[in-house]
């Protein structure tokens, strides 16, 4: 499964890639919204986009807006992992179109929950590696 991490924390992007490629995952990254639509047209088959909420040029909530008005990606999970901690923010996210929401800080089962919940992974045993 390809998977596009979209965050503007250099930091950030490296964590989830980190988790990510442990649970035997293609990556690719991307710093805001405007960038990520970008890399959604050049690459083939990103199946899930991880999104941060506050970024620049673009940020998470339009990005989840774009995505969610073009039909070629009708099939693209998308999960905000994001710093928002209002409920009221996780229910715009959602109505939005996002299908999880991930608080930050975040553990690497965490993720690997919500994954499992989306029925984009298996239970698998990650390593620590």
């Amino acid at each position: 499964m390809h998977v596009l991490i979209v965050d503007d924390s250099r930091a950030m992007r490296s964590i989830l890639s980190h988790i990510l490629r442990q649970l035997g995952l293609e990556v690719s990254e991307a710093a805001n919204g405007r960038e990520a639509l970008d890399r959604l047209q050049e690459l083939d088959q990103v199946q899930l986009a991880l999104v941060d909420w506050n970024m620049p040029h673009m940020n998470g909530l339009e990005f989840v807006r774009q995505v969610r008005a073009d039909s070629r990606f009708d099939d693209l999970r998308l999960m905000m992992v994001t710093t928002e901690t209002e409920a009221s923010q996780l229910v715009t996210a959602l109505e939005a179109g996002a299908n999880e929401y991930v608080m930050k800080p975040f553990t690497k089962d965490v993720v690997q929950e919500k994954l499992k919940l989306m029925g984009l992974l298996c239970d698998v045993t990650v390593s620590n590696a």
